[in-house]
């Protein structure tokens, strides 16, 4: 029998990717088996996703195919849903079949949060995935039809987008370019199109340099954006959403951008969690668990401040790489490395040819700034697919 340890890497996202190809490269051969388990079999550019969501890209352009990315005869590939985590038994339960491992690595991603709104499960749509995305393009192309027929049906052309963060900002950025393209196609006024983006918060795009945030706004309402900053979301309706002290907003198309958790994975299997996370000690291991690393939506960081560390591609990346050192390390015997993140700058866009960004100690805005998230993305492509994967994937104007 063999006594060659056994990694499974769970979720194929920016965590789980960078881990297994650091894997390839760090272990020798026959040191470990590595399998790693995704839904699908391809890794999707999360930080792409509201660009075919807008129907500014094609949602092929978000993904790649992760035969593509790893070596097959050092990482095994296993397409298949995780149902279950079983910590005690060292197993974990697929829907068609069973794994066992010595070390486990969990990074199957997060969920949306709604923060217990009702209605907002059953009537939002959410920009989460490459299938979710295909959708949203879909059902805005077909209110657009849906109004021709029936010209009375304002809420058709009204598109209210929960939260004024990141994912939001960056989608009603692309929907905003996309709809004079869809007025034109439909013959629809623009006048009649309205992009409603509702925050809770006192502020958009928390993080960012207030001067930043008020350009952004400033470059969106120009777009044809109407913000509604310091506005709660108390109810999604089939007709629209509840605001504010009962104010109905009547939209056929409410996209929840708002909130992400855990996994509910992550709490049926045991663990100590906040909303779906585990709080994870400097080496990225669950506490009580020296054989299991977890990561990306499903960790829970704290900066030296005191406050959580937000789930962004950035840090999954980097803990990408930490972990699969401290599983080389854990199989040689040797001291595991503590996890620092080094904050390499944030940069949102705001459309095409619009960005705002924090990077090198400097902030940047305007086409400065939109030349600094190709760079990003394209140094993304070639980390994890050299250059052959910038020249396919990558977009230069």
């Amino acid at each position: 029998m063999s006594n060659i340890p056994k990694i499974v890497i769970l979720g194929a996202g920016y965590g789980g990717i960078l881990t297994a190809l650091r894997l390839q490269k760090e272990l020798n051969y026959n040191e470990a088996d590595v399998t790693l388990v995704n839904k699908h079999d391809y890794h999707y550019i999360t930080t792409h996703l509201h660009m075919p969501a807008a129907g500014t890209d094609k949602a092929e352009n978000a993904r790649v195919s992760i035969s593509k990315l790893i070596d097959e005869f050092k990482i095994d590939f296993v397409k298949s849903t995780v149902v279950q985590i079983r910590t005690q038994d060292k197993k974990v339960i697929l829907e068609d079949g069973t794994l066992s491992y010595d070390y486990l690595v969990i990074g199957v991603g997060g969920e949306p949060e709604t923060f217990g709104i009702p209605g907002m499960n059953e009537y939002a749509m959410n920009i989460r995935s490459i299938n979710s995305v295909r959708l949203i393009r879909e059902h805005i192309e077909y209110q657009f039809a849906r109004y021709k027929r029936e010209p009375h049906r304002t809420d058709y052309l009204t598109f209210v987008v929960g939260g004024a963060g990141f994912t939001g900002i960056e989608f009603v950025g692309e929907l905003a370019d996309r709809v004079p393209e869809l007025c034109k196609q439909f013959d629809v006024d623009r006048q009649l199109v309205k992009i409603i983006n509702v925050e809770a918060a006192p502020t958009a795009l928390p993080g960012f340099d207030p001067e930043l945030v008020e350009y952004a706004m400033q470059v969106l309402t120009k777009k044809g954006v109407t913000f509604r900053i310091g506005t709660a979301i108390k109810e999604c309706t089939p007709d629209g959403v509840i605001v504010g002290d009962g104010e109905e907003i009547r939209s056929a198309t409410v996209i929840w951008a708002a909130g992400v958790r855990g996994n509910r994975l992550v709490d049926e299997a045991g663990f100590e969690t906040m909303r779906g996370r585990v709080k994870v000690d400097e080496t990225l291991r669950a506490p009580g668990h020296d054989n299991i690393y977890v990561i990306g939506d499903n960790s829970l960081m704290f900066n030296p401040e005191g406050r959580p560390y937000p789930p962004t591609a950035q840090i999954a990346m980097q803990q990408g790489v930490t972990c699969a050192h401290n599983l080389v390390a854990s199989i040689r015997n040797q001291p595991l490395r503590k996890f620092e993140f080094k904050n390499k700058g944030t940069v949102a866009s705001l459309g095409k040819g619009e960005a705002i960004g924090l990077a090198f100690g400097k902030t940047y805005r305007g086409r400065t700034a939109a030349w600094l998230k190709k760079l990003i993305d394209l140094r993304y492509l070639f980390i994890i697919g050299g250059i052959p994967l910038v020249l396919r994937k990558g977009k230069f104007f």
